[in-house]
């Protein structure tokens, strides 16, 4: 087993916390970490079991009632067990008495959004990053916050990259050694995911048009959106698929990743970008395997953009900074792919390069968010395909992606 280093905060969540949730998207790992951290003496009971599903659904009060603790697996398929559980918690307000897990962002639900408002903290879990393959927690956001020089003691680049990015980061997919078998799984997945938890989730009309939208959400992957666009190749408008493209967020295999703005810098374009959760299941949608990339590179840089900010979106669960993401683009296309924002407003730009060379060019768009942003703006990175950190300018460095990794 992999470490997990999520494994921490849960466990430490636990001891002040009445109820606390581990969200991610399925097979990514939650229900393992769950059952690691809960002792033999607390049940475990998962809504995945049609018996019990059915009496939970059937009777929420008398499901809860009689736990002093509980694990509860896939608790997004009976929403109305929340309701149950914060009147027992509000009755016994003892730290560490609900462990859950979800597949589904039940913070979405108005009606559980409130009733565990207070009661609740969510820790995310997504597919294992490379820190966690590796066993090394990496500190790469906490030390680009404090302006220190990257640096990588672990080097993956080339061939070598390549094979890591299109695999992903799904435990099962990891396990099978073929690309072929890899991308089967990544499949079956997509095709178990749209049957079952979309379902659950929603309420869908046209649940037939599910598996073509998220085909041709992938073809957009670290594009802006145009809800218009993507609704005309399947007969939809752009209000029914901005919605159904809201439902694979809601079950973490997309993220619509906001514009960053700034009062400074009037020309900026406001309208968000789309990225995929993994890289791996991209990449299976994408039908793109190394012998693919090793022909063509221009399918790469999507999915490693994809990967990169994947990374950091695991990176950021166990670091010390509370960071929102978003992307930099402005009228004249000066753009920065992620841009992360700490609670005191401090600025970190990472721009995401598929090949082994670096140019000033490419800072282009880092300069104008630094203008932006003032002294808020902390660091700039351009990561590449390569074992060098170079040094652009202050505050400014070509790094190889490598450093997201490093300890």
């Amino acid at each position: 087993m992999y470490p997990r280093f999520a494994k921490t905060k849960i466990k430490s969540s636990l001891k002040d916390t009445r109820v606390v949730l581990i969200s991610g998207p399925r097979q990514s790992g939650k229900t393992t970490l769950a059952v690691d951290i809960a002792s033999d003496d607390i049940p475990f009971l998962t809504l995945d079991d049609i018996t019990v599903l059915q009496s939970a659904l059937d009777d929420p009060v008398g499901f809860i009632r009689g736990l002093d603790r509980a694990v509860v697996d896939e608790v997004q398929r009976a929403p109305n067990l929340l309701l149950s559980i914060k009147n027992t918690v509000d009755e016994d307000a003892t730290p560490g008495r609900f462990l859950l897990t979800g597949s589904a962002n039940i913070m979405t639900i108005p009606a559980a959004a409130d009733s565990l408002a207070g009661r609740m903290e969510v820790i995310s879990l997504l597919p294992l990053s490379q820190a966690e393959l590796l066993g090394k927690k990496s500190g790469f956001i906490d030390r680009a916050f404090a302006a220190e020089k990257p640096s990588t003691d672990h080097l993956i680049i080339g061939d070598k990259l390549i094979e890591a990015v299109l695999s992903g980061g799904y435990p099962q997919a990891l396990e099978r050694k073929s690309w072929v078998r890899k991308q089967d799984w990544y499949h079956s997945y997509i095709d178990a995911i749209v049957q079952r938890d979309v379902r659950d989730v929603a309420k869908i009309e046209q649940l037939s048009l599910m598996p073509k939208l998220l085909a041709v959400l992938a073809e957009h992957s670290g594009q802006l959106i145009n809800y218009t666009g993507i609704g005309n190749t399947l007969g939809l408008n752009h209000v029914t698929t901005r919605k159904y493209a809201g439902i694979f967020e809601n079950i973490y295999l997309v993220h619509t990743l906001q514009p960053w703005f700034n009062n400074r810098l009037k020309r900026l374009i406001k309208t968000p970008k789309l990225h995929f959760l993994d890289s791996g299941l991209l990449a299976a949608m994408r039908d793109v395997s190394p012998e693919v990339v090793r022909k063509d590179k221009t399918s790469f840089g999507p999915i490693l953009e994809t990967f990169v900010f994947s990374e950091l979106q695991k990176i950021v669960t166990w670091s010390d900074q509370r960071c929102t993401f978003s992307h930099f683009r402005d009228k004249d296309k000066n753009e920065v792919d992620i841009v992360l924002e700490n609670r005191r407003g401090e600025i970190v730009g990472i721009e995401v390069k598929a090949s082994a060379t670096v140019s000033p060019k490419d800072f282009s768009g880092m300069r104008k968010l630094e203008e932006a942003s003032g002294k808020k703006f902390v660091q700039g990175l351009v990561l590449y395909d390569h074992d060098q950190v170079v040094p652009f300018a202050e505050k400014m460095f070509a790094a190889p992606f490598s450093c997201l990794w490093n300890a």
